[in-house]
């Protein structure tokens, strides 16, 4: 016994050595990079190939091969896409939203050309580089964590890396070389990809697809050590190494074998699926979303005309042509899913396979049960969509890297502990509806399914919900002070990816007459997520024509194929735009001028506007006639909202505010001034929901609201504004309006007509999307929303930001007259003319607190 439970700590040691080079290669190129490099399993993958072929097919010596393999061809791989594709993005400003995808696209294309040049078979004569000893890969592992540590502490390269990771553009300001930084961290997180290859080569199937997964599982490790802490990613790594070991000793009868068994085999993607759903997440919120895609007008019925021609073609094939073809428009409804998700929503959803596969099984097992084929599909949808909160209900708290991390997690531990374990898809046989045996009908049944889902989709895009959706994409804080319930607007798009996805995925199925577990693999979630991205996310042609691409290039050519072009496309994500925005569409006339506001404001638009949102104004304030003297006094009326010794304490013990009273009157303007970093903008968050304090309370008319969050304290009548515009690009003027209005604490259509009125956005200008307009007129839109939900408290944060003289005059005007309508408003502004011109009550905050 104590001799197995040796044999068996070493064999885990073994592993968990793999994994924590994984972690350490993982933790070194985002510290030094920002960048999550997923393709590091496939990097993996390709150096193990390259010691295999140096090794096995040209009869090179094994030291030789390695030294060629680990310090040539893995750096040289690293160096590469530092310099063809992380680097340009970094130029561009690409956030880390954008570089994750440039790294799936980095891994589809290696996987797609690993399976072009080497084929898809496995390979078992992978050579051993240090031997069967663990003891010896182990030390392997602790030199080179030591080596690591001793750099970064002790070295002048070290206090570099610590200054990139720390502040990139201040560092470069003290004269360190960022890119020589990010690329020796690309240079060493390949060369532990390469070593980690190499080890765990003879010991597992070597092909493009499963070592590549393998090594995105042990991800877990490096997500444990918050992407921070090598010496936490080893000791998970071996921990979970030797435990995994240890599990396979196990063997309990009935039904708890076949799942311990799934848990000795996979405790690592346990251990990834705990990590991302209960620990912090990786990256921050709002700094980590995919942008918005460019305003696009809609596409003219020509081109959908010939779209419909040429999915009919097919039904004119036959034989093996008609076969092939017959997975294209099941694999289009599985993409319409992420049209749903991420085009629409705006969320990272890695894991739609997983809803895809579970469609299909459950479609199989229902059929085996004696349900027709068609009653069973539908059965499967049902039990598939609530399986999407999965996903959706961690979406609620987790933006960008984290929740990539979740999702992935989430078709990974499907696959592992469903698809490939043989008590639920042994035997499992899938055949077609009655009538619908043959090819050509099932196609054209297929046809209509993909014709009615993008019937539902197209209508999901418009209407209330539509934009709702759009904003949630383009901006979620700013959807959320819209009044938008944004965690269960990402509960709905995650429900219905999910069942959009369950459907396609049971029509494919049925297509092939078969559940097949690889048709549904981890690895092709990443590759349809990248092709929609590359083809555009929010287009109702995207998962059309990527399914023809999937499907036409693998069939027509070789397997990998499809996977190399679209990794080419995506790891070029930010420079090239997406393919869809290349189609003729229907003409857009240009932005044009439109009046100035009634209250006096000025024209805006046009080439020549107001500077962007993140520029100051150049020249000195000139005080206007509309604002050079105070007004007088309102009389005195009863709070509305007000903070009651307001307390907020970071973790780290770091204070914002310490006890911070505020009471806000209707009809009266209150000012909040002081230096940067006086809490001004904090205090503006608590009240508006965005923050909570750690102390005190928030009240509204003497309620309690501080456990409100943003969204229900807009529909109480609470509306924002925000430092940095908060509108939505991909919406119109119009529709930014009226969102408000829908959302907001009075719902009426009349309400948008009267907001755009009062902010002189009632001409042509309103049909313009919000993306082509200048920050005078994007200020307007703002406050034209705020205000179409009747609210009668407004807190504006810095809404002279970007305005000239004449555009601050107006907006002065504006206040002014809403106030004297008995609006409460409170104003964060370091304009000290517009506050002397408009405000009642000044008060100035230093350090936290309210001095006067």
């Amino acid at each position: 016994m104590a001799s197995l439970t040796y044999d068996l700590t070493l064999a885990g040691l073994a592993v968990g050595s793999a994994a924590a080079l994984t972690g350490i290669g993982l933790i070194v190129t985002y510290r030094a990079t920002g960048v999550l490099n997923l393709a590091h399993g496939a990097i993996a993958m390709v150096c193990a190939y390259v010691l295999r072929q140096l090794v096995v097919e040209w009869d090179w010596p094994l030291s030789l091969a390695a030294l060629v393999t680990l310090l040539v061809v893995a750096p040289g791989m690293g160096l590469a896409l530092d310099r063809a594709v992380f680097r340009p993005l970094a130029l561009l400003g690409s956030n880390p939203a954008q570089t994750l995808v440039a790294s799936i696209g980095v891994f589809v294309l290696l996987v797609g050309g690993a399976a072009l040049v080497w084929g898809t078979g496995a390979r078992a004569d992978a050579p051993v580089l240090l031997g069967d000893d663990p003891w010896a890969q182990l030390a392997a592992v602790v030199l080179l964590a030591v080596a690591v540590g001793a750099v970064t502490r002790w070295t002048r390269f070290g206090r570099e890396l610590r200054a990139v990771v720390d502040n990139r553009p201040l560092a470069m300001l003290g004269g360190i070389d960022a890119d020589r930084v990010s690329a020796v961290g690309w240079a060493f997180g390949a060369f532990t990809a390469g070593l980690t290859g190499v080890l765990l080569a003879p010991y597992v199937r070597l092909d493009p697809y499963g070592m590549p997964l393998l090594v995105v599982e042990v991800i877990a490790v490096a997500v444990v050590a918050r992407m921070r802490s090598l010496p936490v990613a080893i000791v998970t790594a071996l921990a979970l190494g030797v435990a995994q070991a240890q599990l396979t000793r196990l063997h309990p009868e009935g039904w708890a074998g076949p799942l311990v068994q799934a848990v000795g085999a996979n405790l690592f993607v346990l251990a990834l699926l705990v990590a991302a759903l209960v620990m912090p997440g990786v990256g921050g919120r709002g700094q980590d979303t995919l942008p918005p895609p460019s305003v696009a007008p809609r596409t003219p019925p020509g081109v959908w005309f010939t779209v419909g021609v040429l999915f009919l073609l097919p039904l004119g094939f036959a034989g093996t042509d008609l076969h092939t073809a017959v997975q294209v428009p099941a694999l289009a409804i599985v993409l319409l899913s992420l049209v749903v998700v991420t085009g629409r929503g705006g969320q990272i959803a890695l894991g739609q396979a997983a809803y895809a596969g579970l469609g299909a099984l459950f479609t199989a097992l229902l059929a085996a049960g004696g349900l027709p084929e068609l009653l069973a599909l539908a059965l499967a949808v049902l039990i598939v969509a609530p399986l999407g909160l999965l996903t959706g209900w961690p979406a609620i708290r987790r933006h960008g890297l984290s929740l990539a991390l979740v999702t992935l997690a989430v078709g990974v531990a499907v696959s592992r502990f469903v698809f490939a374990q043989p008590y639920a898809t042994a035997g499992l046989e899938l055949g077609r509806p009655a009538g619908f045996a043959d090819d050509r009908r099932y196609y054209a049944l297929e046809l209509v399914v993909l014709a009615g889902c993008l019937v539902l989709v197209a209508a999901l895009r418009r209407g209330r919900t539509g934009r709702a959706l759009a904003a949630l994409r383009d901006h979620e804080g700013g959807a959320e002070a819209s009044g938008v319930r944004v965690g269960l607007l990402k509960i709905l798009a995650f429900v219905l990816g999910a069942a959009l996805a369950a459907l396609g995925g049971g029509l494919l199925g049925m297509g092939l007459r078969a559940f097949d577990p690889e048709a549904y693999d981890p690895v092709r979630g990443l590759l349809w997520f990248a092709a929609i991205v590359v083809l555009g996310a929010d287009s109702l042609l995207s998962p059309l024509a990527a399914a023809a691409l999937l499907v036409g290039l693998d069939a027509g050519t070789r397997g990998g194929v499809a996977a190399a072009a679209v990794g080419v496309l995506a790891a070029l994500v930010g420079r090239v735009p997406p393919l869809t925005s290349w189609l003729p569409t229907r003409g857009r006339t240009p932005a044009a001028a439109d009046g100035p506001p009634p209250a006096g404001g000025s024209p805006t638009g046009g080439a020549g506007g107001s500077p962007r949102p993140d520029e100051r104004r150049a020249h000195p304030h000139r005080p206007s006639p509309a604002h050079r003297t105070a007004p007088p006094p309102a009389p005195a009326r009863p709070a509305r909202l007000a903070a009651h010794r307001l307390t907020l304490t970071y973790p780290g013990g770091l204070t914002a505010l310490t006890d911070v009273t505020l009471a806000l009157a209707p009809g009266h303007v209150t000012a909040l001034v002081g230096p940067n970093g006086a809490g001004k903008s904090t205090l503006f968050d608590c009240l508006a929901g965005t923050l909570r304090p750690t102390g005190g309370r928030v009240t509204l008319d003497g309620a309690d609201i501080t456990s409100r969050p943003a969204h229900a304290r807009t529909r109480l009548g609470v509306a924002r504004s925000f430092q940095q515009l908060a509108v939505f690009p991909s919406l119109t003027v119009e529709d930014n309006v009226r969102l408000g209005a829908e959302q907001g604490h009075h719902r009426s259509p009349a309400r948008t007509e009267q907001a755009l009125r009062l902010l002189g956005l009632s001409g042509s200008v309103r049909h313009h999307p919000a993306a082509d307009l200048p920050t005078g007129t994007l200020r307007r839109v703002e406050l034209a929303r705020a205000l179409a939900g009747g609210p009668h408290t407004l807190l504006l944060d810095e809404p002279s930001a970007g305005l000239d003289t004449e555009e601050t005059t107006a907006l002065a005007r504006i206040l002014a007259a809403l106030a004297a309508d008995g609006l409460t408003v409170l104003l964060v502004e370091h304009d000290t003319d517009l506050v002397a011109g408009i405000a009642h009550t000044v008060h100035t905050m230093e350090g936290g607190r309210i001095v006067s």
